[in-house]
């Protein structure tokens, strides 16, 4: 028998129960949660789960939640927000190209007084000038990595390293990865550069002071192409097929990151300098590529000043490997490999520069993604590659401290 009355109470008690829940909520937040601040970053996967799992503690100490907004067109989104005046409180960029331009525009809100001075190497931390011509500081490094390395399996002697290099089959190497696909030679051609020309015309280069079409920036790239057989071919196409990051055959070597020791560890892998195996590396070569994630602030909010104090904590742990000199390292006694990596970003004898790519504007890191994609193809066709790349160089940048003593 049914009973029609009951389901305008049973309505009434569950209403009740809803506006409860809701007033408890809100008295919650009231009392515990005091605000938000947006974060926008290209992190997914691991590196998004590490950094989350860092400002959990970050949300309930401080009672402010963090947004995090992913996305794989960084650059685009940040730059579509900037022009509507939506951006985020907290962006993090791959490399100081883009940031220190929007220093100069006056967009970006200085982080002096938000950090431990002397924690930082002035090249993870320079300071650059504003819209107004003062110099401070507009970044901060939140993931760093070491470049310049060839990697290798543990049974690889260094007397056969030298033969392997040689051969161009001897080399792992993909240039696939989507939207930036090619960057994996620029990196070759910027290091060869590096250990060749030293860290003077390397960081002239970078700045868009040296010509494209100088001399010592032709050799790398050719250097480069007959390390690794431009213009085969069948080689160059599984090249260009192939994903960056894909398992390396034991009997190789790698011209790659940090970020590939988990791969290297399996054979029990280790790495050597890149000058130790190119061709017409100067002699006293010891400066090492390095790349970074930095954290900029968009919008003065005592939010943001926090979350930023707190990424800049020697305690906090952070995704990858840090570059705060009073930070543990993210390493233990078991991992030498992660210790000599680590040693070598926060250590105060190394010379360190910045992925030259990551310091120039986007149109010409693009571009500069797309030529060596046709010089693999086509190296005799070098001298125009050169001249489009140099025609995207206006010189007429901000300056920026390419290299320094790590």
């Amino acid at each position: 028998m049914s009973h029609p009355r009951r389901r305008p109470l049973v309505v009434l008690v569950l209403c009740l129960t809803l506006l409860a829940a809701g007033v408890v909520a809100g008295v919650r937040w009231a009392r515990e949660w005091t605000g938000s601040v947006t974060v926008l970053a290209n992190w997914s996967g691991d590196e998004r789960a590490q950094f989350e799992s860092a400002v959990k503690r970050f949300e309930e100490q401080y009672h402010i939640d963090v947004v995090y907004q992913g996305s794989s067109a960084l650059s685009q989104v940040l730059a579509a927000d900037l022009a509507a005046g939506t951006q985020p409180d907290v962006a993090v960029l791959p490399g100081p190209g883009e940031l220190v331009a929007y220093a100069a525009e006056g967009r970006l809100v200085p982080l002096d007084g938000l950090f431990e001075a002397g924690a930082y190497d002035r090249v993870w931390m320079p300071k650059v000038a504003g819209a107004d011509g003062r110099e401070r500081t507009y970044w901060l490094p939140v993931k760093t990595g070491l470049k310049s390395m060839v990697w290798h399996a543990g049974d690889v002697q260094r007397g056969g390293l030298t033969a392997l290099a040689g051969d161009p089959d001897g080399w792992c190497l993909a240039m696939a990865s989507g939207a930036t696909s090619g960057w994996p030679g620029t990196d070759w051609v910027e290091d060869i550069l590096l250990q060749q020309a030293g860290p003077q015309v390397y960081a002239q280069w970078a700045s868009g002071d040296l010509a494209w079409t100088d001399p010592r920036v032709r050799r790398a790239w050719r250097t480069w192409g007959e390390m690794v057989g431009a213009g085969s071919r069948g080689r160059v196409e599984r090249v260009l097929e192939g994903e960056y990051g894909g398992d390396c055959p034991r009997q190789s070597l790698e011209h790659q990151g940090s970020f590939r020791d988990a791969h290297w560890k399996r054979v029990a892998g280790d790495f050597v300098h890149s000058a130790e195996v190119i061709p017409g590396a100067r002699p006293d070569s010891a400066q090492w590529e390095v790349s970074g994630d930095l954290a900029t602030m968009l919008n003065a909010t005592d939010e943001a000043r926090k979350l930023i104090r707190f990424l800049a904590d020697p305690g906090t742990e952070l995704p990858d490997y840090t570059a705060n000199r009073k930070a543990a390292a993210p390493d233990g006694p078991g991992d030498p490999v992660k210790r000599r990596i680590g040693a070598i970003l926060r250590g105060s004898q190394q010379r360190l520069c910045w992925d030259a790519s990551d310091t120039m504007p986007p149109v010409l890191r693009n571009a500069f993604h797309q030529a060596v994609l046709r010089f693999l193809v086509a190296p005799e066709g070098l001298e125009a590659q050169l001249r489009s790349l140099q025609a995207l160089n206006d010189g007429r940048r901000p300056t920026l401290p390419v290299c320094g003593a790590g």
